[in-house]
């Protein structure tokens, strides 16, 4: 079993990197901050399950530690800061479904983004600091510092093909610190869509006024956006639930002894060969799916934004911008033909002499003057009739 999705999954962990982020630029100009978290977490956690499958593939070599330590805590992090940012799209659709919403004055808009960033940002690292509570206690040198951890038993593992692992001490209070907080930012995300659609029901004509007012959201993105957040829901509170069973059935739950007896030898590095963990069914099916659930994110989003006629408009921007640079430009519009005048009969056209046309002469009777010689001519005949 070991290296079976072996280059499968880098393939694909890169490609969740690379389609999380192509709508980026265009949420940033909106000021869709829920979204940009969204984007930016999905692409962090599959750029380093790409690097832990490239580098870990058939060894388990502790090549480096400090990059590990920082892997695990993206992996922490994410696994919060994900349904966190689902968390604020479905708080902003309720605020737009009451038409008080989206913050169309700057400031407005700076407040909208900053609770986004405490809630996608600084409650994932929040979350990450209670399983790691720090304290700095001096020995006999001065730059003698060790860390101790809630409920990290040691400091990480490390299985090959797959990398760099977190490991929780599976007791009760890892529980409460690590592994319901999913289910917890599940909930409330769940009562938030439920309030914005009653809203919507209640208020429909008012929201369509609000959206039709509104340039940086439409009602096409407005219901992606809600189909989002409906599908990360319905993924978050199951797939959490289900981790939390697999790994008190992979790995009984352990009694709390004691601080000391939970951080013994904890600078220790658990190493562990294909061979020895794939024999655990339970723990298989728990590491991969913490692994692939990260790349089906980054593919949901794109299978959401990716095609929208805003992201084509952006890719034909971005493939003629290239185009230019080995000499290759846009066809010109080409003039549209009004069929239905040639369809009608033909009329003279009306010819105007300032039309900048042909010079139209218009032969005219020539009456005789006093100064020209026609006129003596005429004079003379007369006089000789009269004589």
């Amino acid at each position: 079993m070991a290296g079976l999705d072996y280059p499968l999954y880098p393939i694909f962990a890169f490609l969740g990197f690379v389609v999380a982020l192509i709508p980026l630029p265009w949420h940033l100009q909106a000021w869709n901050s829920g979204t940009c978290y969204y984007m930016i977490w999905a692409a962090l956690s599959c750029l380093n399950q790409f690097i832990n499958s490239i580098v870990w593939h058939n060894n388990a070599i502790n090549w480096a530690p400090i990059w590990c330590d920082v892997s695990i805590r993206i992996m922490l992090g994410a696994s919060v800061g994900i349904p966190a940012a689902s968390l604020c799209i479905n708080r902003r659709l309720y605020n737009i479904a009451k038409t008080h919403a989206v913050a169309l004055t700057d400031e407005g808009k700076r407040r909208a983004v900053l609770i986004d960033t405490l809630i996608c940002v600084l409650l994932p690292m929040t979350v990450v600091a209670l399983r790691e509570c720090t304290a700095f206690i001096h020995s006999t040198h001065p730059t003698d510092l060790f860390t101790e951890y809630v409920v990290q038993g040691h400091r990480f593992d490390i299985y090959e093909d797959i990398g760099c692992y977190p490991f929780i001490y599976n007791t009760l209070p890892a529980f409460f610190l690590s592994d319901s907080w999913p289910i917890i930012i599940g909930l409330v995300s769940s009562v938030y869509c439920g309030l914005s659609l009653k809203a919507f029901y209640l208020r429909r004509a008012q929201f369509t006024h609000f959206l039709k007012s509104n340039k940086s959201l439409s009602a096409s993105r407005y219901f992606r956006l809600m189909a989002l957040a409906m599908t990360d829901i319905v993924c978050t509170i199951p797939l959490a639930s289900f981790i939390i069973w697999i790994n008190s059935a992979a790995t009984p739950v352990e009694p709390w002894i004691s601080w000391e007896n939970v951080h013994y030898d904890f600078s220790r590095v658990g190493q562990y060969p294909s061979a020895l963990w794939t024999t655990n069914y339970l723990l298989v099916v728990a590491i991969q799916l913490t692994r692939w659930i990260v790349v089906v994110c980054a593919f949901i989003f794109f299978g959401f934004f990716g095609f929208a006629a805003e992201a084509r408009k952006n890719y034909s921007i971005a493939f003629w911008w290239v185009a230019r640079i080995f000499g290759i430009y846009p066809p010109k519009p080409q003039q549209h033909i009004n069929l239905t005048r040639l369809n009608c009969a033909p009329r003279a056209p009306a010819i105007h002499p300032s039309a900048g046309l042909l010079p139209v002469y218009v032969v005219k009777e020539l009456k005789p003057t006093s100064s020209s010689p026609l006129y003596w001519e005429h004079s003379q005949s007369k006089k000789n009739a009269i004589v």
